[in-house]
């Protein structure tokens, strides 16, 4: 079946389940189950029919889910893998403990927030405090006054002076490592002083509403402080207990809620008369007898399932589901970056699996950045096996499969050429002893440019431009042929003749003229053929056909980007490479030390180059996927298969 519909969606059925009220809860919770039916919501559109109400249940279970959900934020709770649990066994657990747990956890958690509340009002008060430590007057002595008024604060100079000017009747105390000052002034002199302080760096410090010694306080505040820290760090680990305890049940929990409220809500999504149930949706076609099976078991008979025909207006409702090799099926997290295809569109999944890490491949081509990243890659593949991670690090194994490929063609390893070759200023050693480079012919693309094995993309820069103009006439005219496909089976061959084909026939008298240019061909062949191709692409896609024709050029020449980047990455090396080995045989340095610094420089250089060498060749390899392969025949925007049901991951039902 898979080979039949590869590059094509899952074929998809539309049906109808038609049965009394009194079986719906059998007929949704088998449908549930069975996880294959994706259910189409249903909009009241002023029929007999409306929108069903939710089942009994809901209401009890939606308040069981809240409190577990508020409990699992309460204590941390994360996803990991635990061993699956029987349902039953799981709510008969939840009803026992459910409401002591969460009394127990929220006495925890008031004191907790009392406790720190407090801690922070301690830090608070010593802040309040600490100014004045060092001044050696109790707190009692800096108020209550009828003829004297007190300033305190900081001041970055020795404001003595100025206040002696003023008046004689002043006691000051000052600590000059920090700053902090007080002033004992007679009120009469209060006015004259304030705008003496105002005038110096004087700022006002607020004086703490208690009484005693200033370095008694700060001592009591600190052990206060140490025993509640003591005391939240208790609660603490009573809260980790009690995660350790429950988290296995709360997950389980959390799953068999979230299931049952999902259950007590589909009548929402469900069209009703006062007797009557109407379900519609959408499953692959290969697991519609598998919908009847279910259904009839459930019901014993009472619902009926019914296929209906997909008509034009349906195509575009129809949701997508995949239909690739597991191998391929990494690359679709590609795809629904874009978006997946419609249900008359080929799924191109296959394609990028060979394309994408092709270019990403060609443009990166180095075995040590390939080795480095593809280790990186099984690592984090091993450690980290979410399903968000996993095919990421898959696309990644591919990409540095391809680029190990190209770096053994290109001969290059971090920035070093393996072979010897012959440069500027004579033969330039390689990284391999007697490992020189294989001249096979001069390049028909570039005068002096020499081909040979390992290629060295710096010394045939012509070249590879040229190459990847070609590789990019190549997987332009592949998306032509994709789309010559996809037109053909939504419009017919006239259309996709005329609309797609036409731009192969200009490509073909593009050729023809250059041949006819190079005195291979009549010229004239070549233009007629242009001409009947311009033609062609005015009926099938009018007046904006020819206006786009420069856009072949333009998207040709973006491929050149190929040998643009691969070159900055290669560039980067080197410099890194220069740098430290000039670092490291530096005259009148020491050895040891110079050593130790090229390495840092080595080995940090080269982590950088290599973050960049996963986002760069990744995101151009992106770009000319996105951009110009799909713009010759990919419109995206398909909807998901979400079918009704829940994928277990705490939960097996026996």
């Amino acid at each position: 079946m898979r080979g039949q519909y590869m590059l094509k969606p899952k074929q998809m059925s539309r049906a109808v389940i038609v049965g009394h009220k009194n079986i719906l809860e059998e007929t949704v919770d088998a449908l549930h189950k069975a996880n294959l039916f994706h259910i189409e919501d249903f909009n009241e559109d002023g029929s007999d029919l409306k929108i069903g109400k939710p089942f009994e249940k809901g209401s009890e279970v939606s308040k069981r889910l809240v409190k577990i959900r508020s409990i699992a934020s309460l204590l941390g709770v994360k996803d990991v893998a635990v061993a699956k649990q029987n349902p039953a066994t799981v709510c008969s657990q939840l009803d026992s403990c459910l409401d002591t747990l969460d009394q127990e956890l929220e006495v925890l958690v008031e004191n907790k927030h009392a406790l720190e509340a407090e801690l922070k009002d301690i830090g608070s008060s010593k802040k309040e405090i600490l100014p004045f430590t060092n001044l050696g007057l109790d707190l009692e002595l800096y108020r209550g006054y009828e003829n004297l008024v007190v300033f305190a604060g900081h001041v970055k100079e020795n404001v003595e002076p100025d206040i002696a000017r003023i008046t004689s009747s002043y006691e000051l105390f000052y600590d000059q490592k920090s700053g902090a000052i007080v002033l004992f002034v007679v009120r009469e002199k209060a006015p004259q002083i304030a705008e003496v302080l105002a005038g110096t760096s004087f700022r006002e410090s607020k004086i703490p509403d208690m009484t005693g010694s200033p370095s008694s306080l700060l001592v009591d505040l600190e052990n206060r402080e140490a025993d509640i820290s003591k005391k939240i760090q208790a609660i603490d680990t009573e809260i980790e207990a009690l995660k350790l305890k429950y988290s296995d049940l709360i997950l389980a929990s959390n799953e068999v809620l979230s299931i049952e409220i999902e259950k007590a809500e589909a009548p929402l999504r469900i069209a009703t008369t006062e007797s009557s149930f109407i379900i519609d949706g959408w499953l692959p076609t290969d697991q519609y007898a598998e919908l009847e099976r279910t259904v009839n078991a459930a019901t014993n008979g009472r619902a009926f399932v019914s296929s209906q025909e997909i008509t034009k207006p349906d195509i575009k409702k129809v949701p997508i589901e995949y239909d690739n090799p597991k191998i391929v099926s990494p690359l679709q997290e590609i795809m629904n970056l874009y978006g997946r295809p419609t249900y008359k569109e080929l799924d191109p999944s296959a394609l990028i699996f060979i394309t994408f890490p092709l270019l990403y491949g060609m443009i990166l081509g180095d075995i040590g950045y390939a080795l480095i990243l593809l280790i990186g890659a099984l690592i984090i593949k091993k450690v980290v096996s979410t399903d968000a991670v996993k095919p990421l690090m898959n696309i990644l194994i591919y990409c540095q499969i391809s680029t190990l490929f190209f770096g053994i063609l290109y001969g290059e390893f971090l920035g070093f050429p393996l072979a010897s070759y012959h440069g500027e200023h004579g033969i330039e050693p390689g990284l391999i002893p007697g490992f020189e480079t294989l001249e096979l012919f001069v390049s028909p693309f570039a005068a002096g440019e020499m081909i040979g094995f390992p290629l060295h993309r710096t010394h045939l820069v012509m070249t590879f431009i040229v190459a990847t103009v070609f590789v990019g006439l190549i997987h332009l005219n592949l998306g032509y042929v994709v789309g010559f496909i996809n037109e053909k089976r939504k419009h017919g061959i006239s259309a996709a003749i005329f609309e797609k084909g036409s731009w192969i026939v200009v490509e073909l008298g593009i050729l023809l003229a250059v041949l006819g240019y190079l005195d291979m061909l009549p010229i004239i062949i070549g233009a007629i053929v242009f001409l009947v191709g311009v033609a062609m692409l005015v009926k099938g896609e009018g007046v904006k056909g020819p206006v786009e024709l420069p856009s072949l050029l333009s998207n040709s020449l973006s491929y050149t980007r190929i040998i643009a980047v691969g070159l900055s990455s290669i560039y980067i090396a080197s410099t890194v490479n220069l740098i430290a080995f000039e670092m490291m045989w530096q005259p009148g340095s020491p050895i040891g030390v110079m050593t130790i610094f090229a390495i840092v420089v080595f080995l940090f250089g080269h982590a950088l180059n290599t973050a960049l060498s996963i986002i760069a060749p990744g995101l151009h390899a992106l770009r000319l996927q996105y951009v110009e392969f799909f713009g010759k025949f990919y419109e995206g925007g398909g909807r998901k298969y979400d079918p009704f049901g829940y994928i277990r991951k705490y939960t097996e039902e026996k």
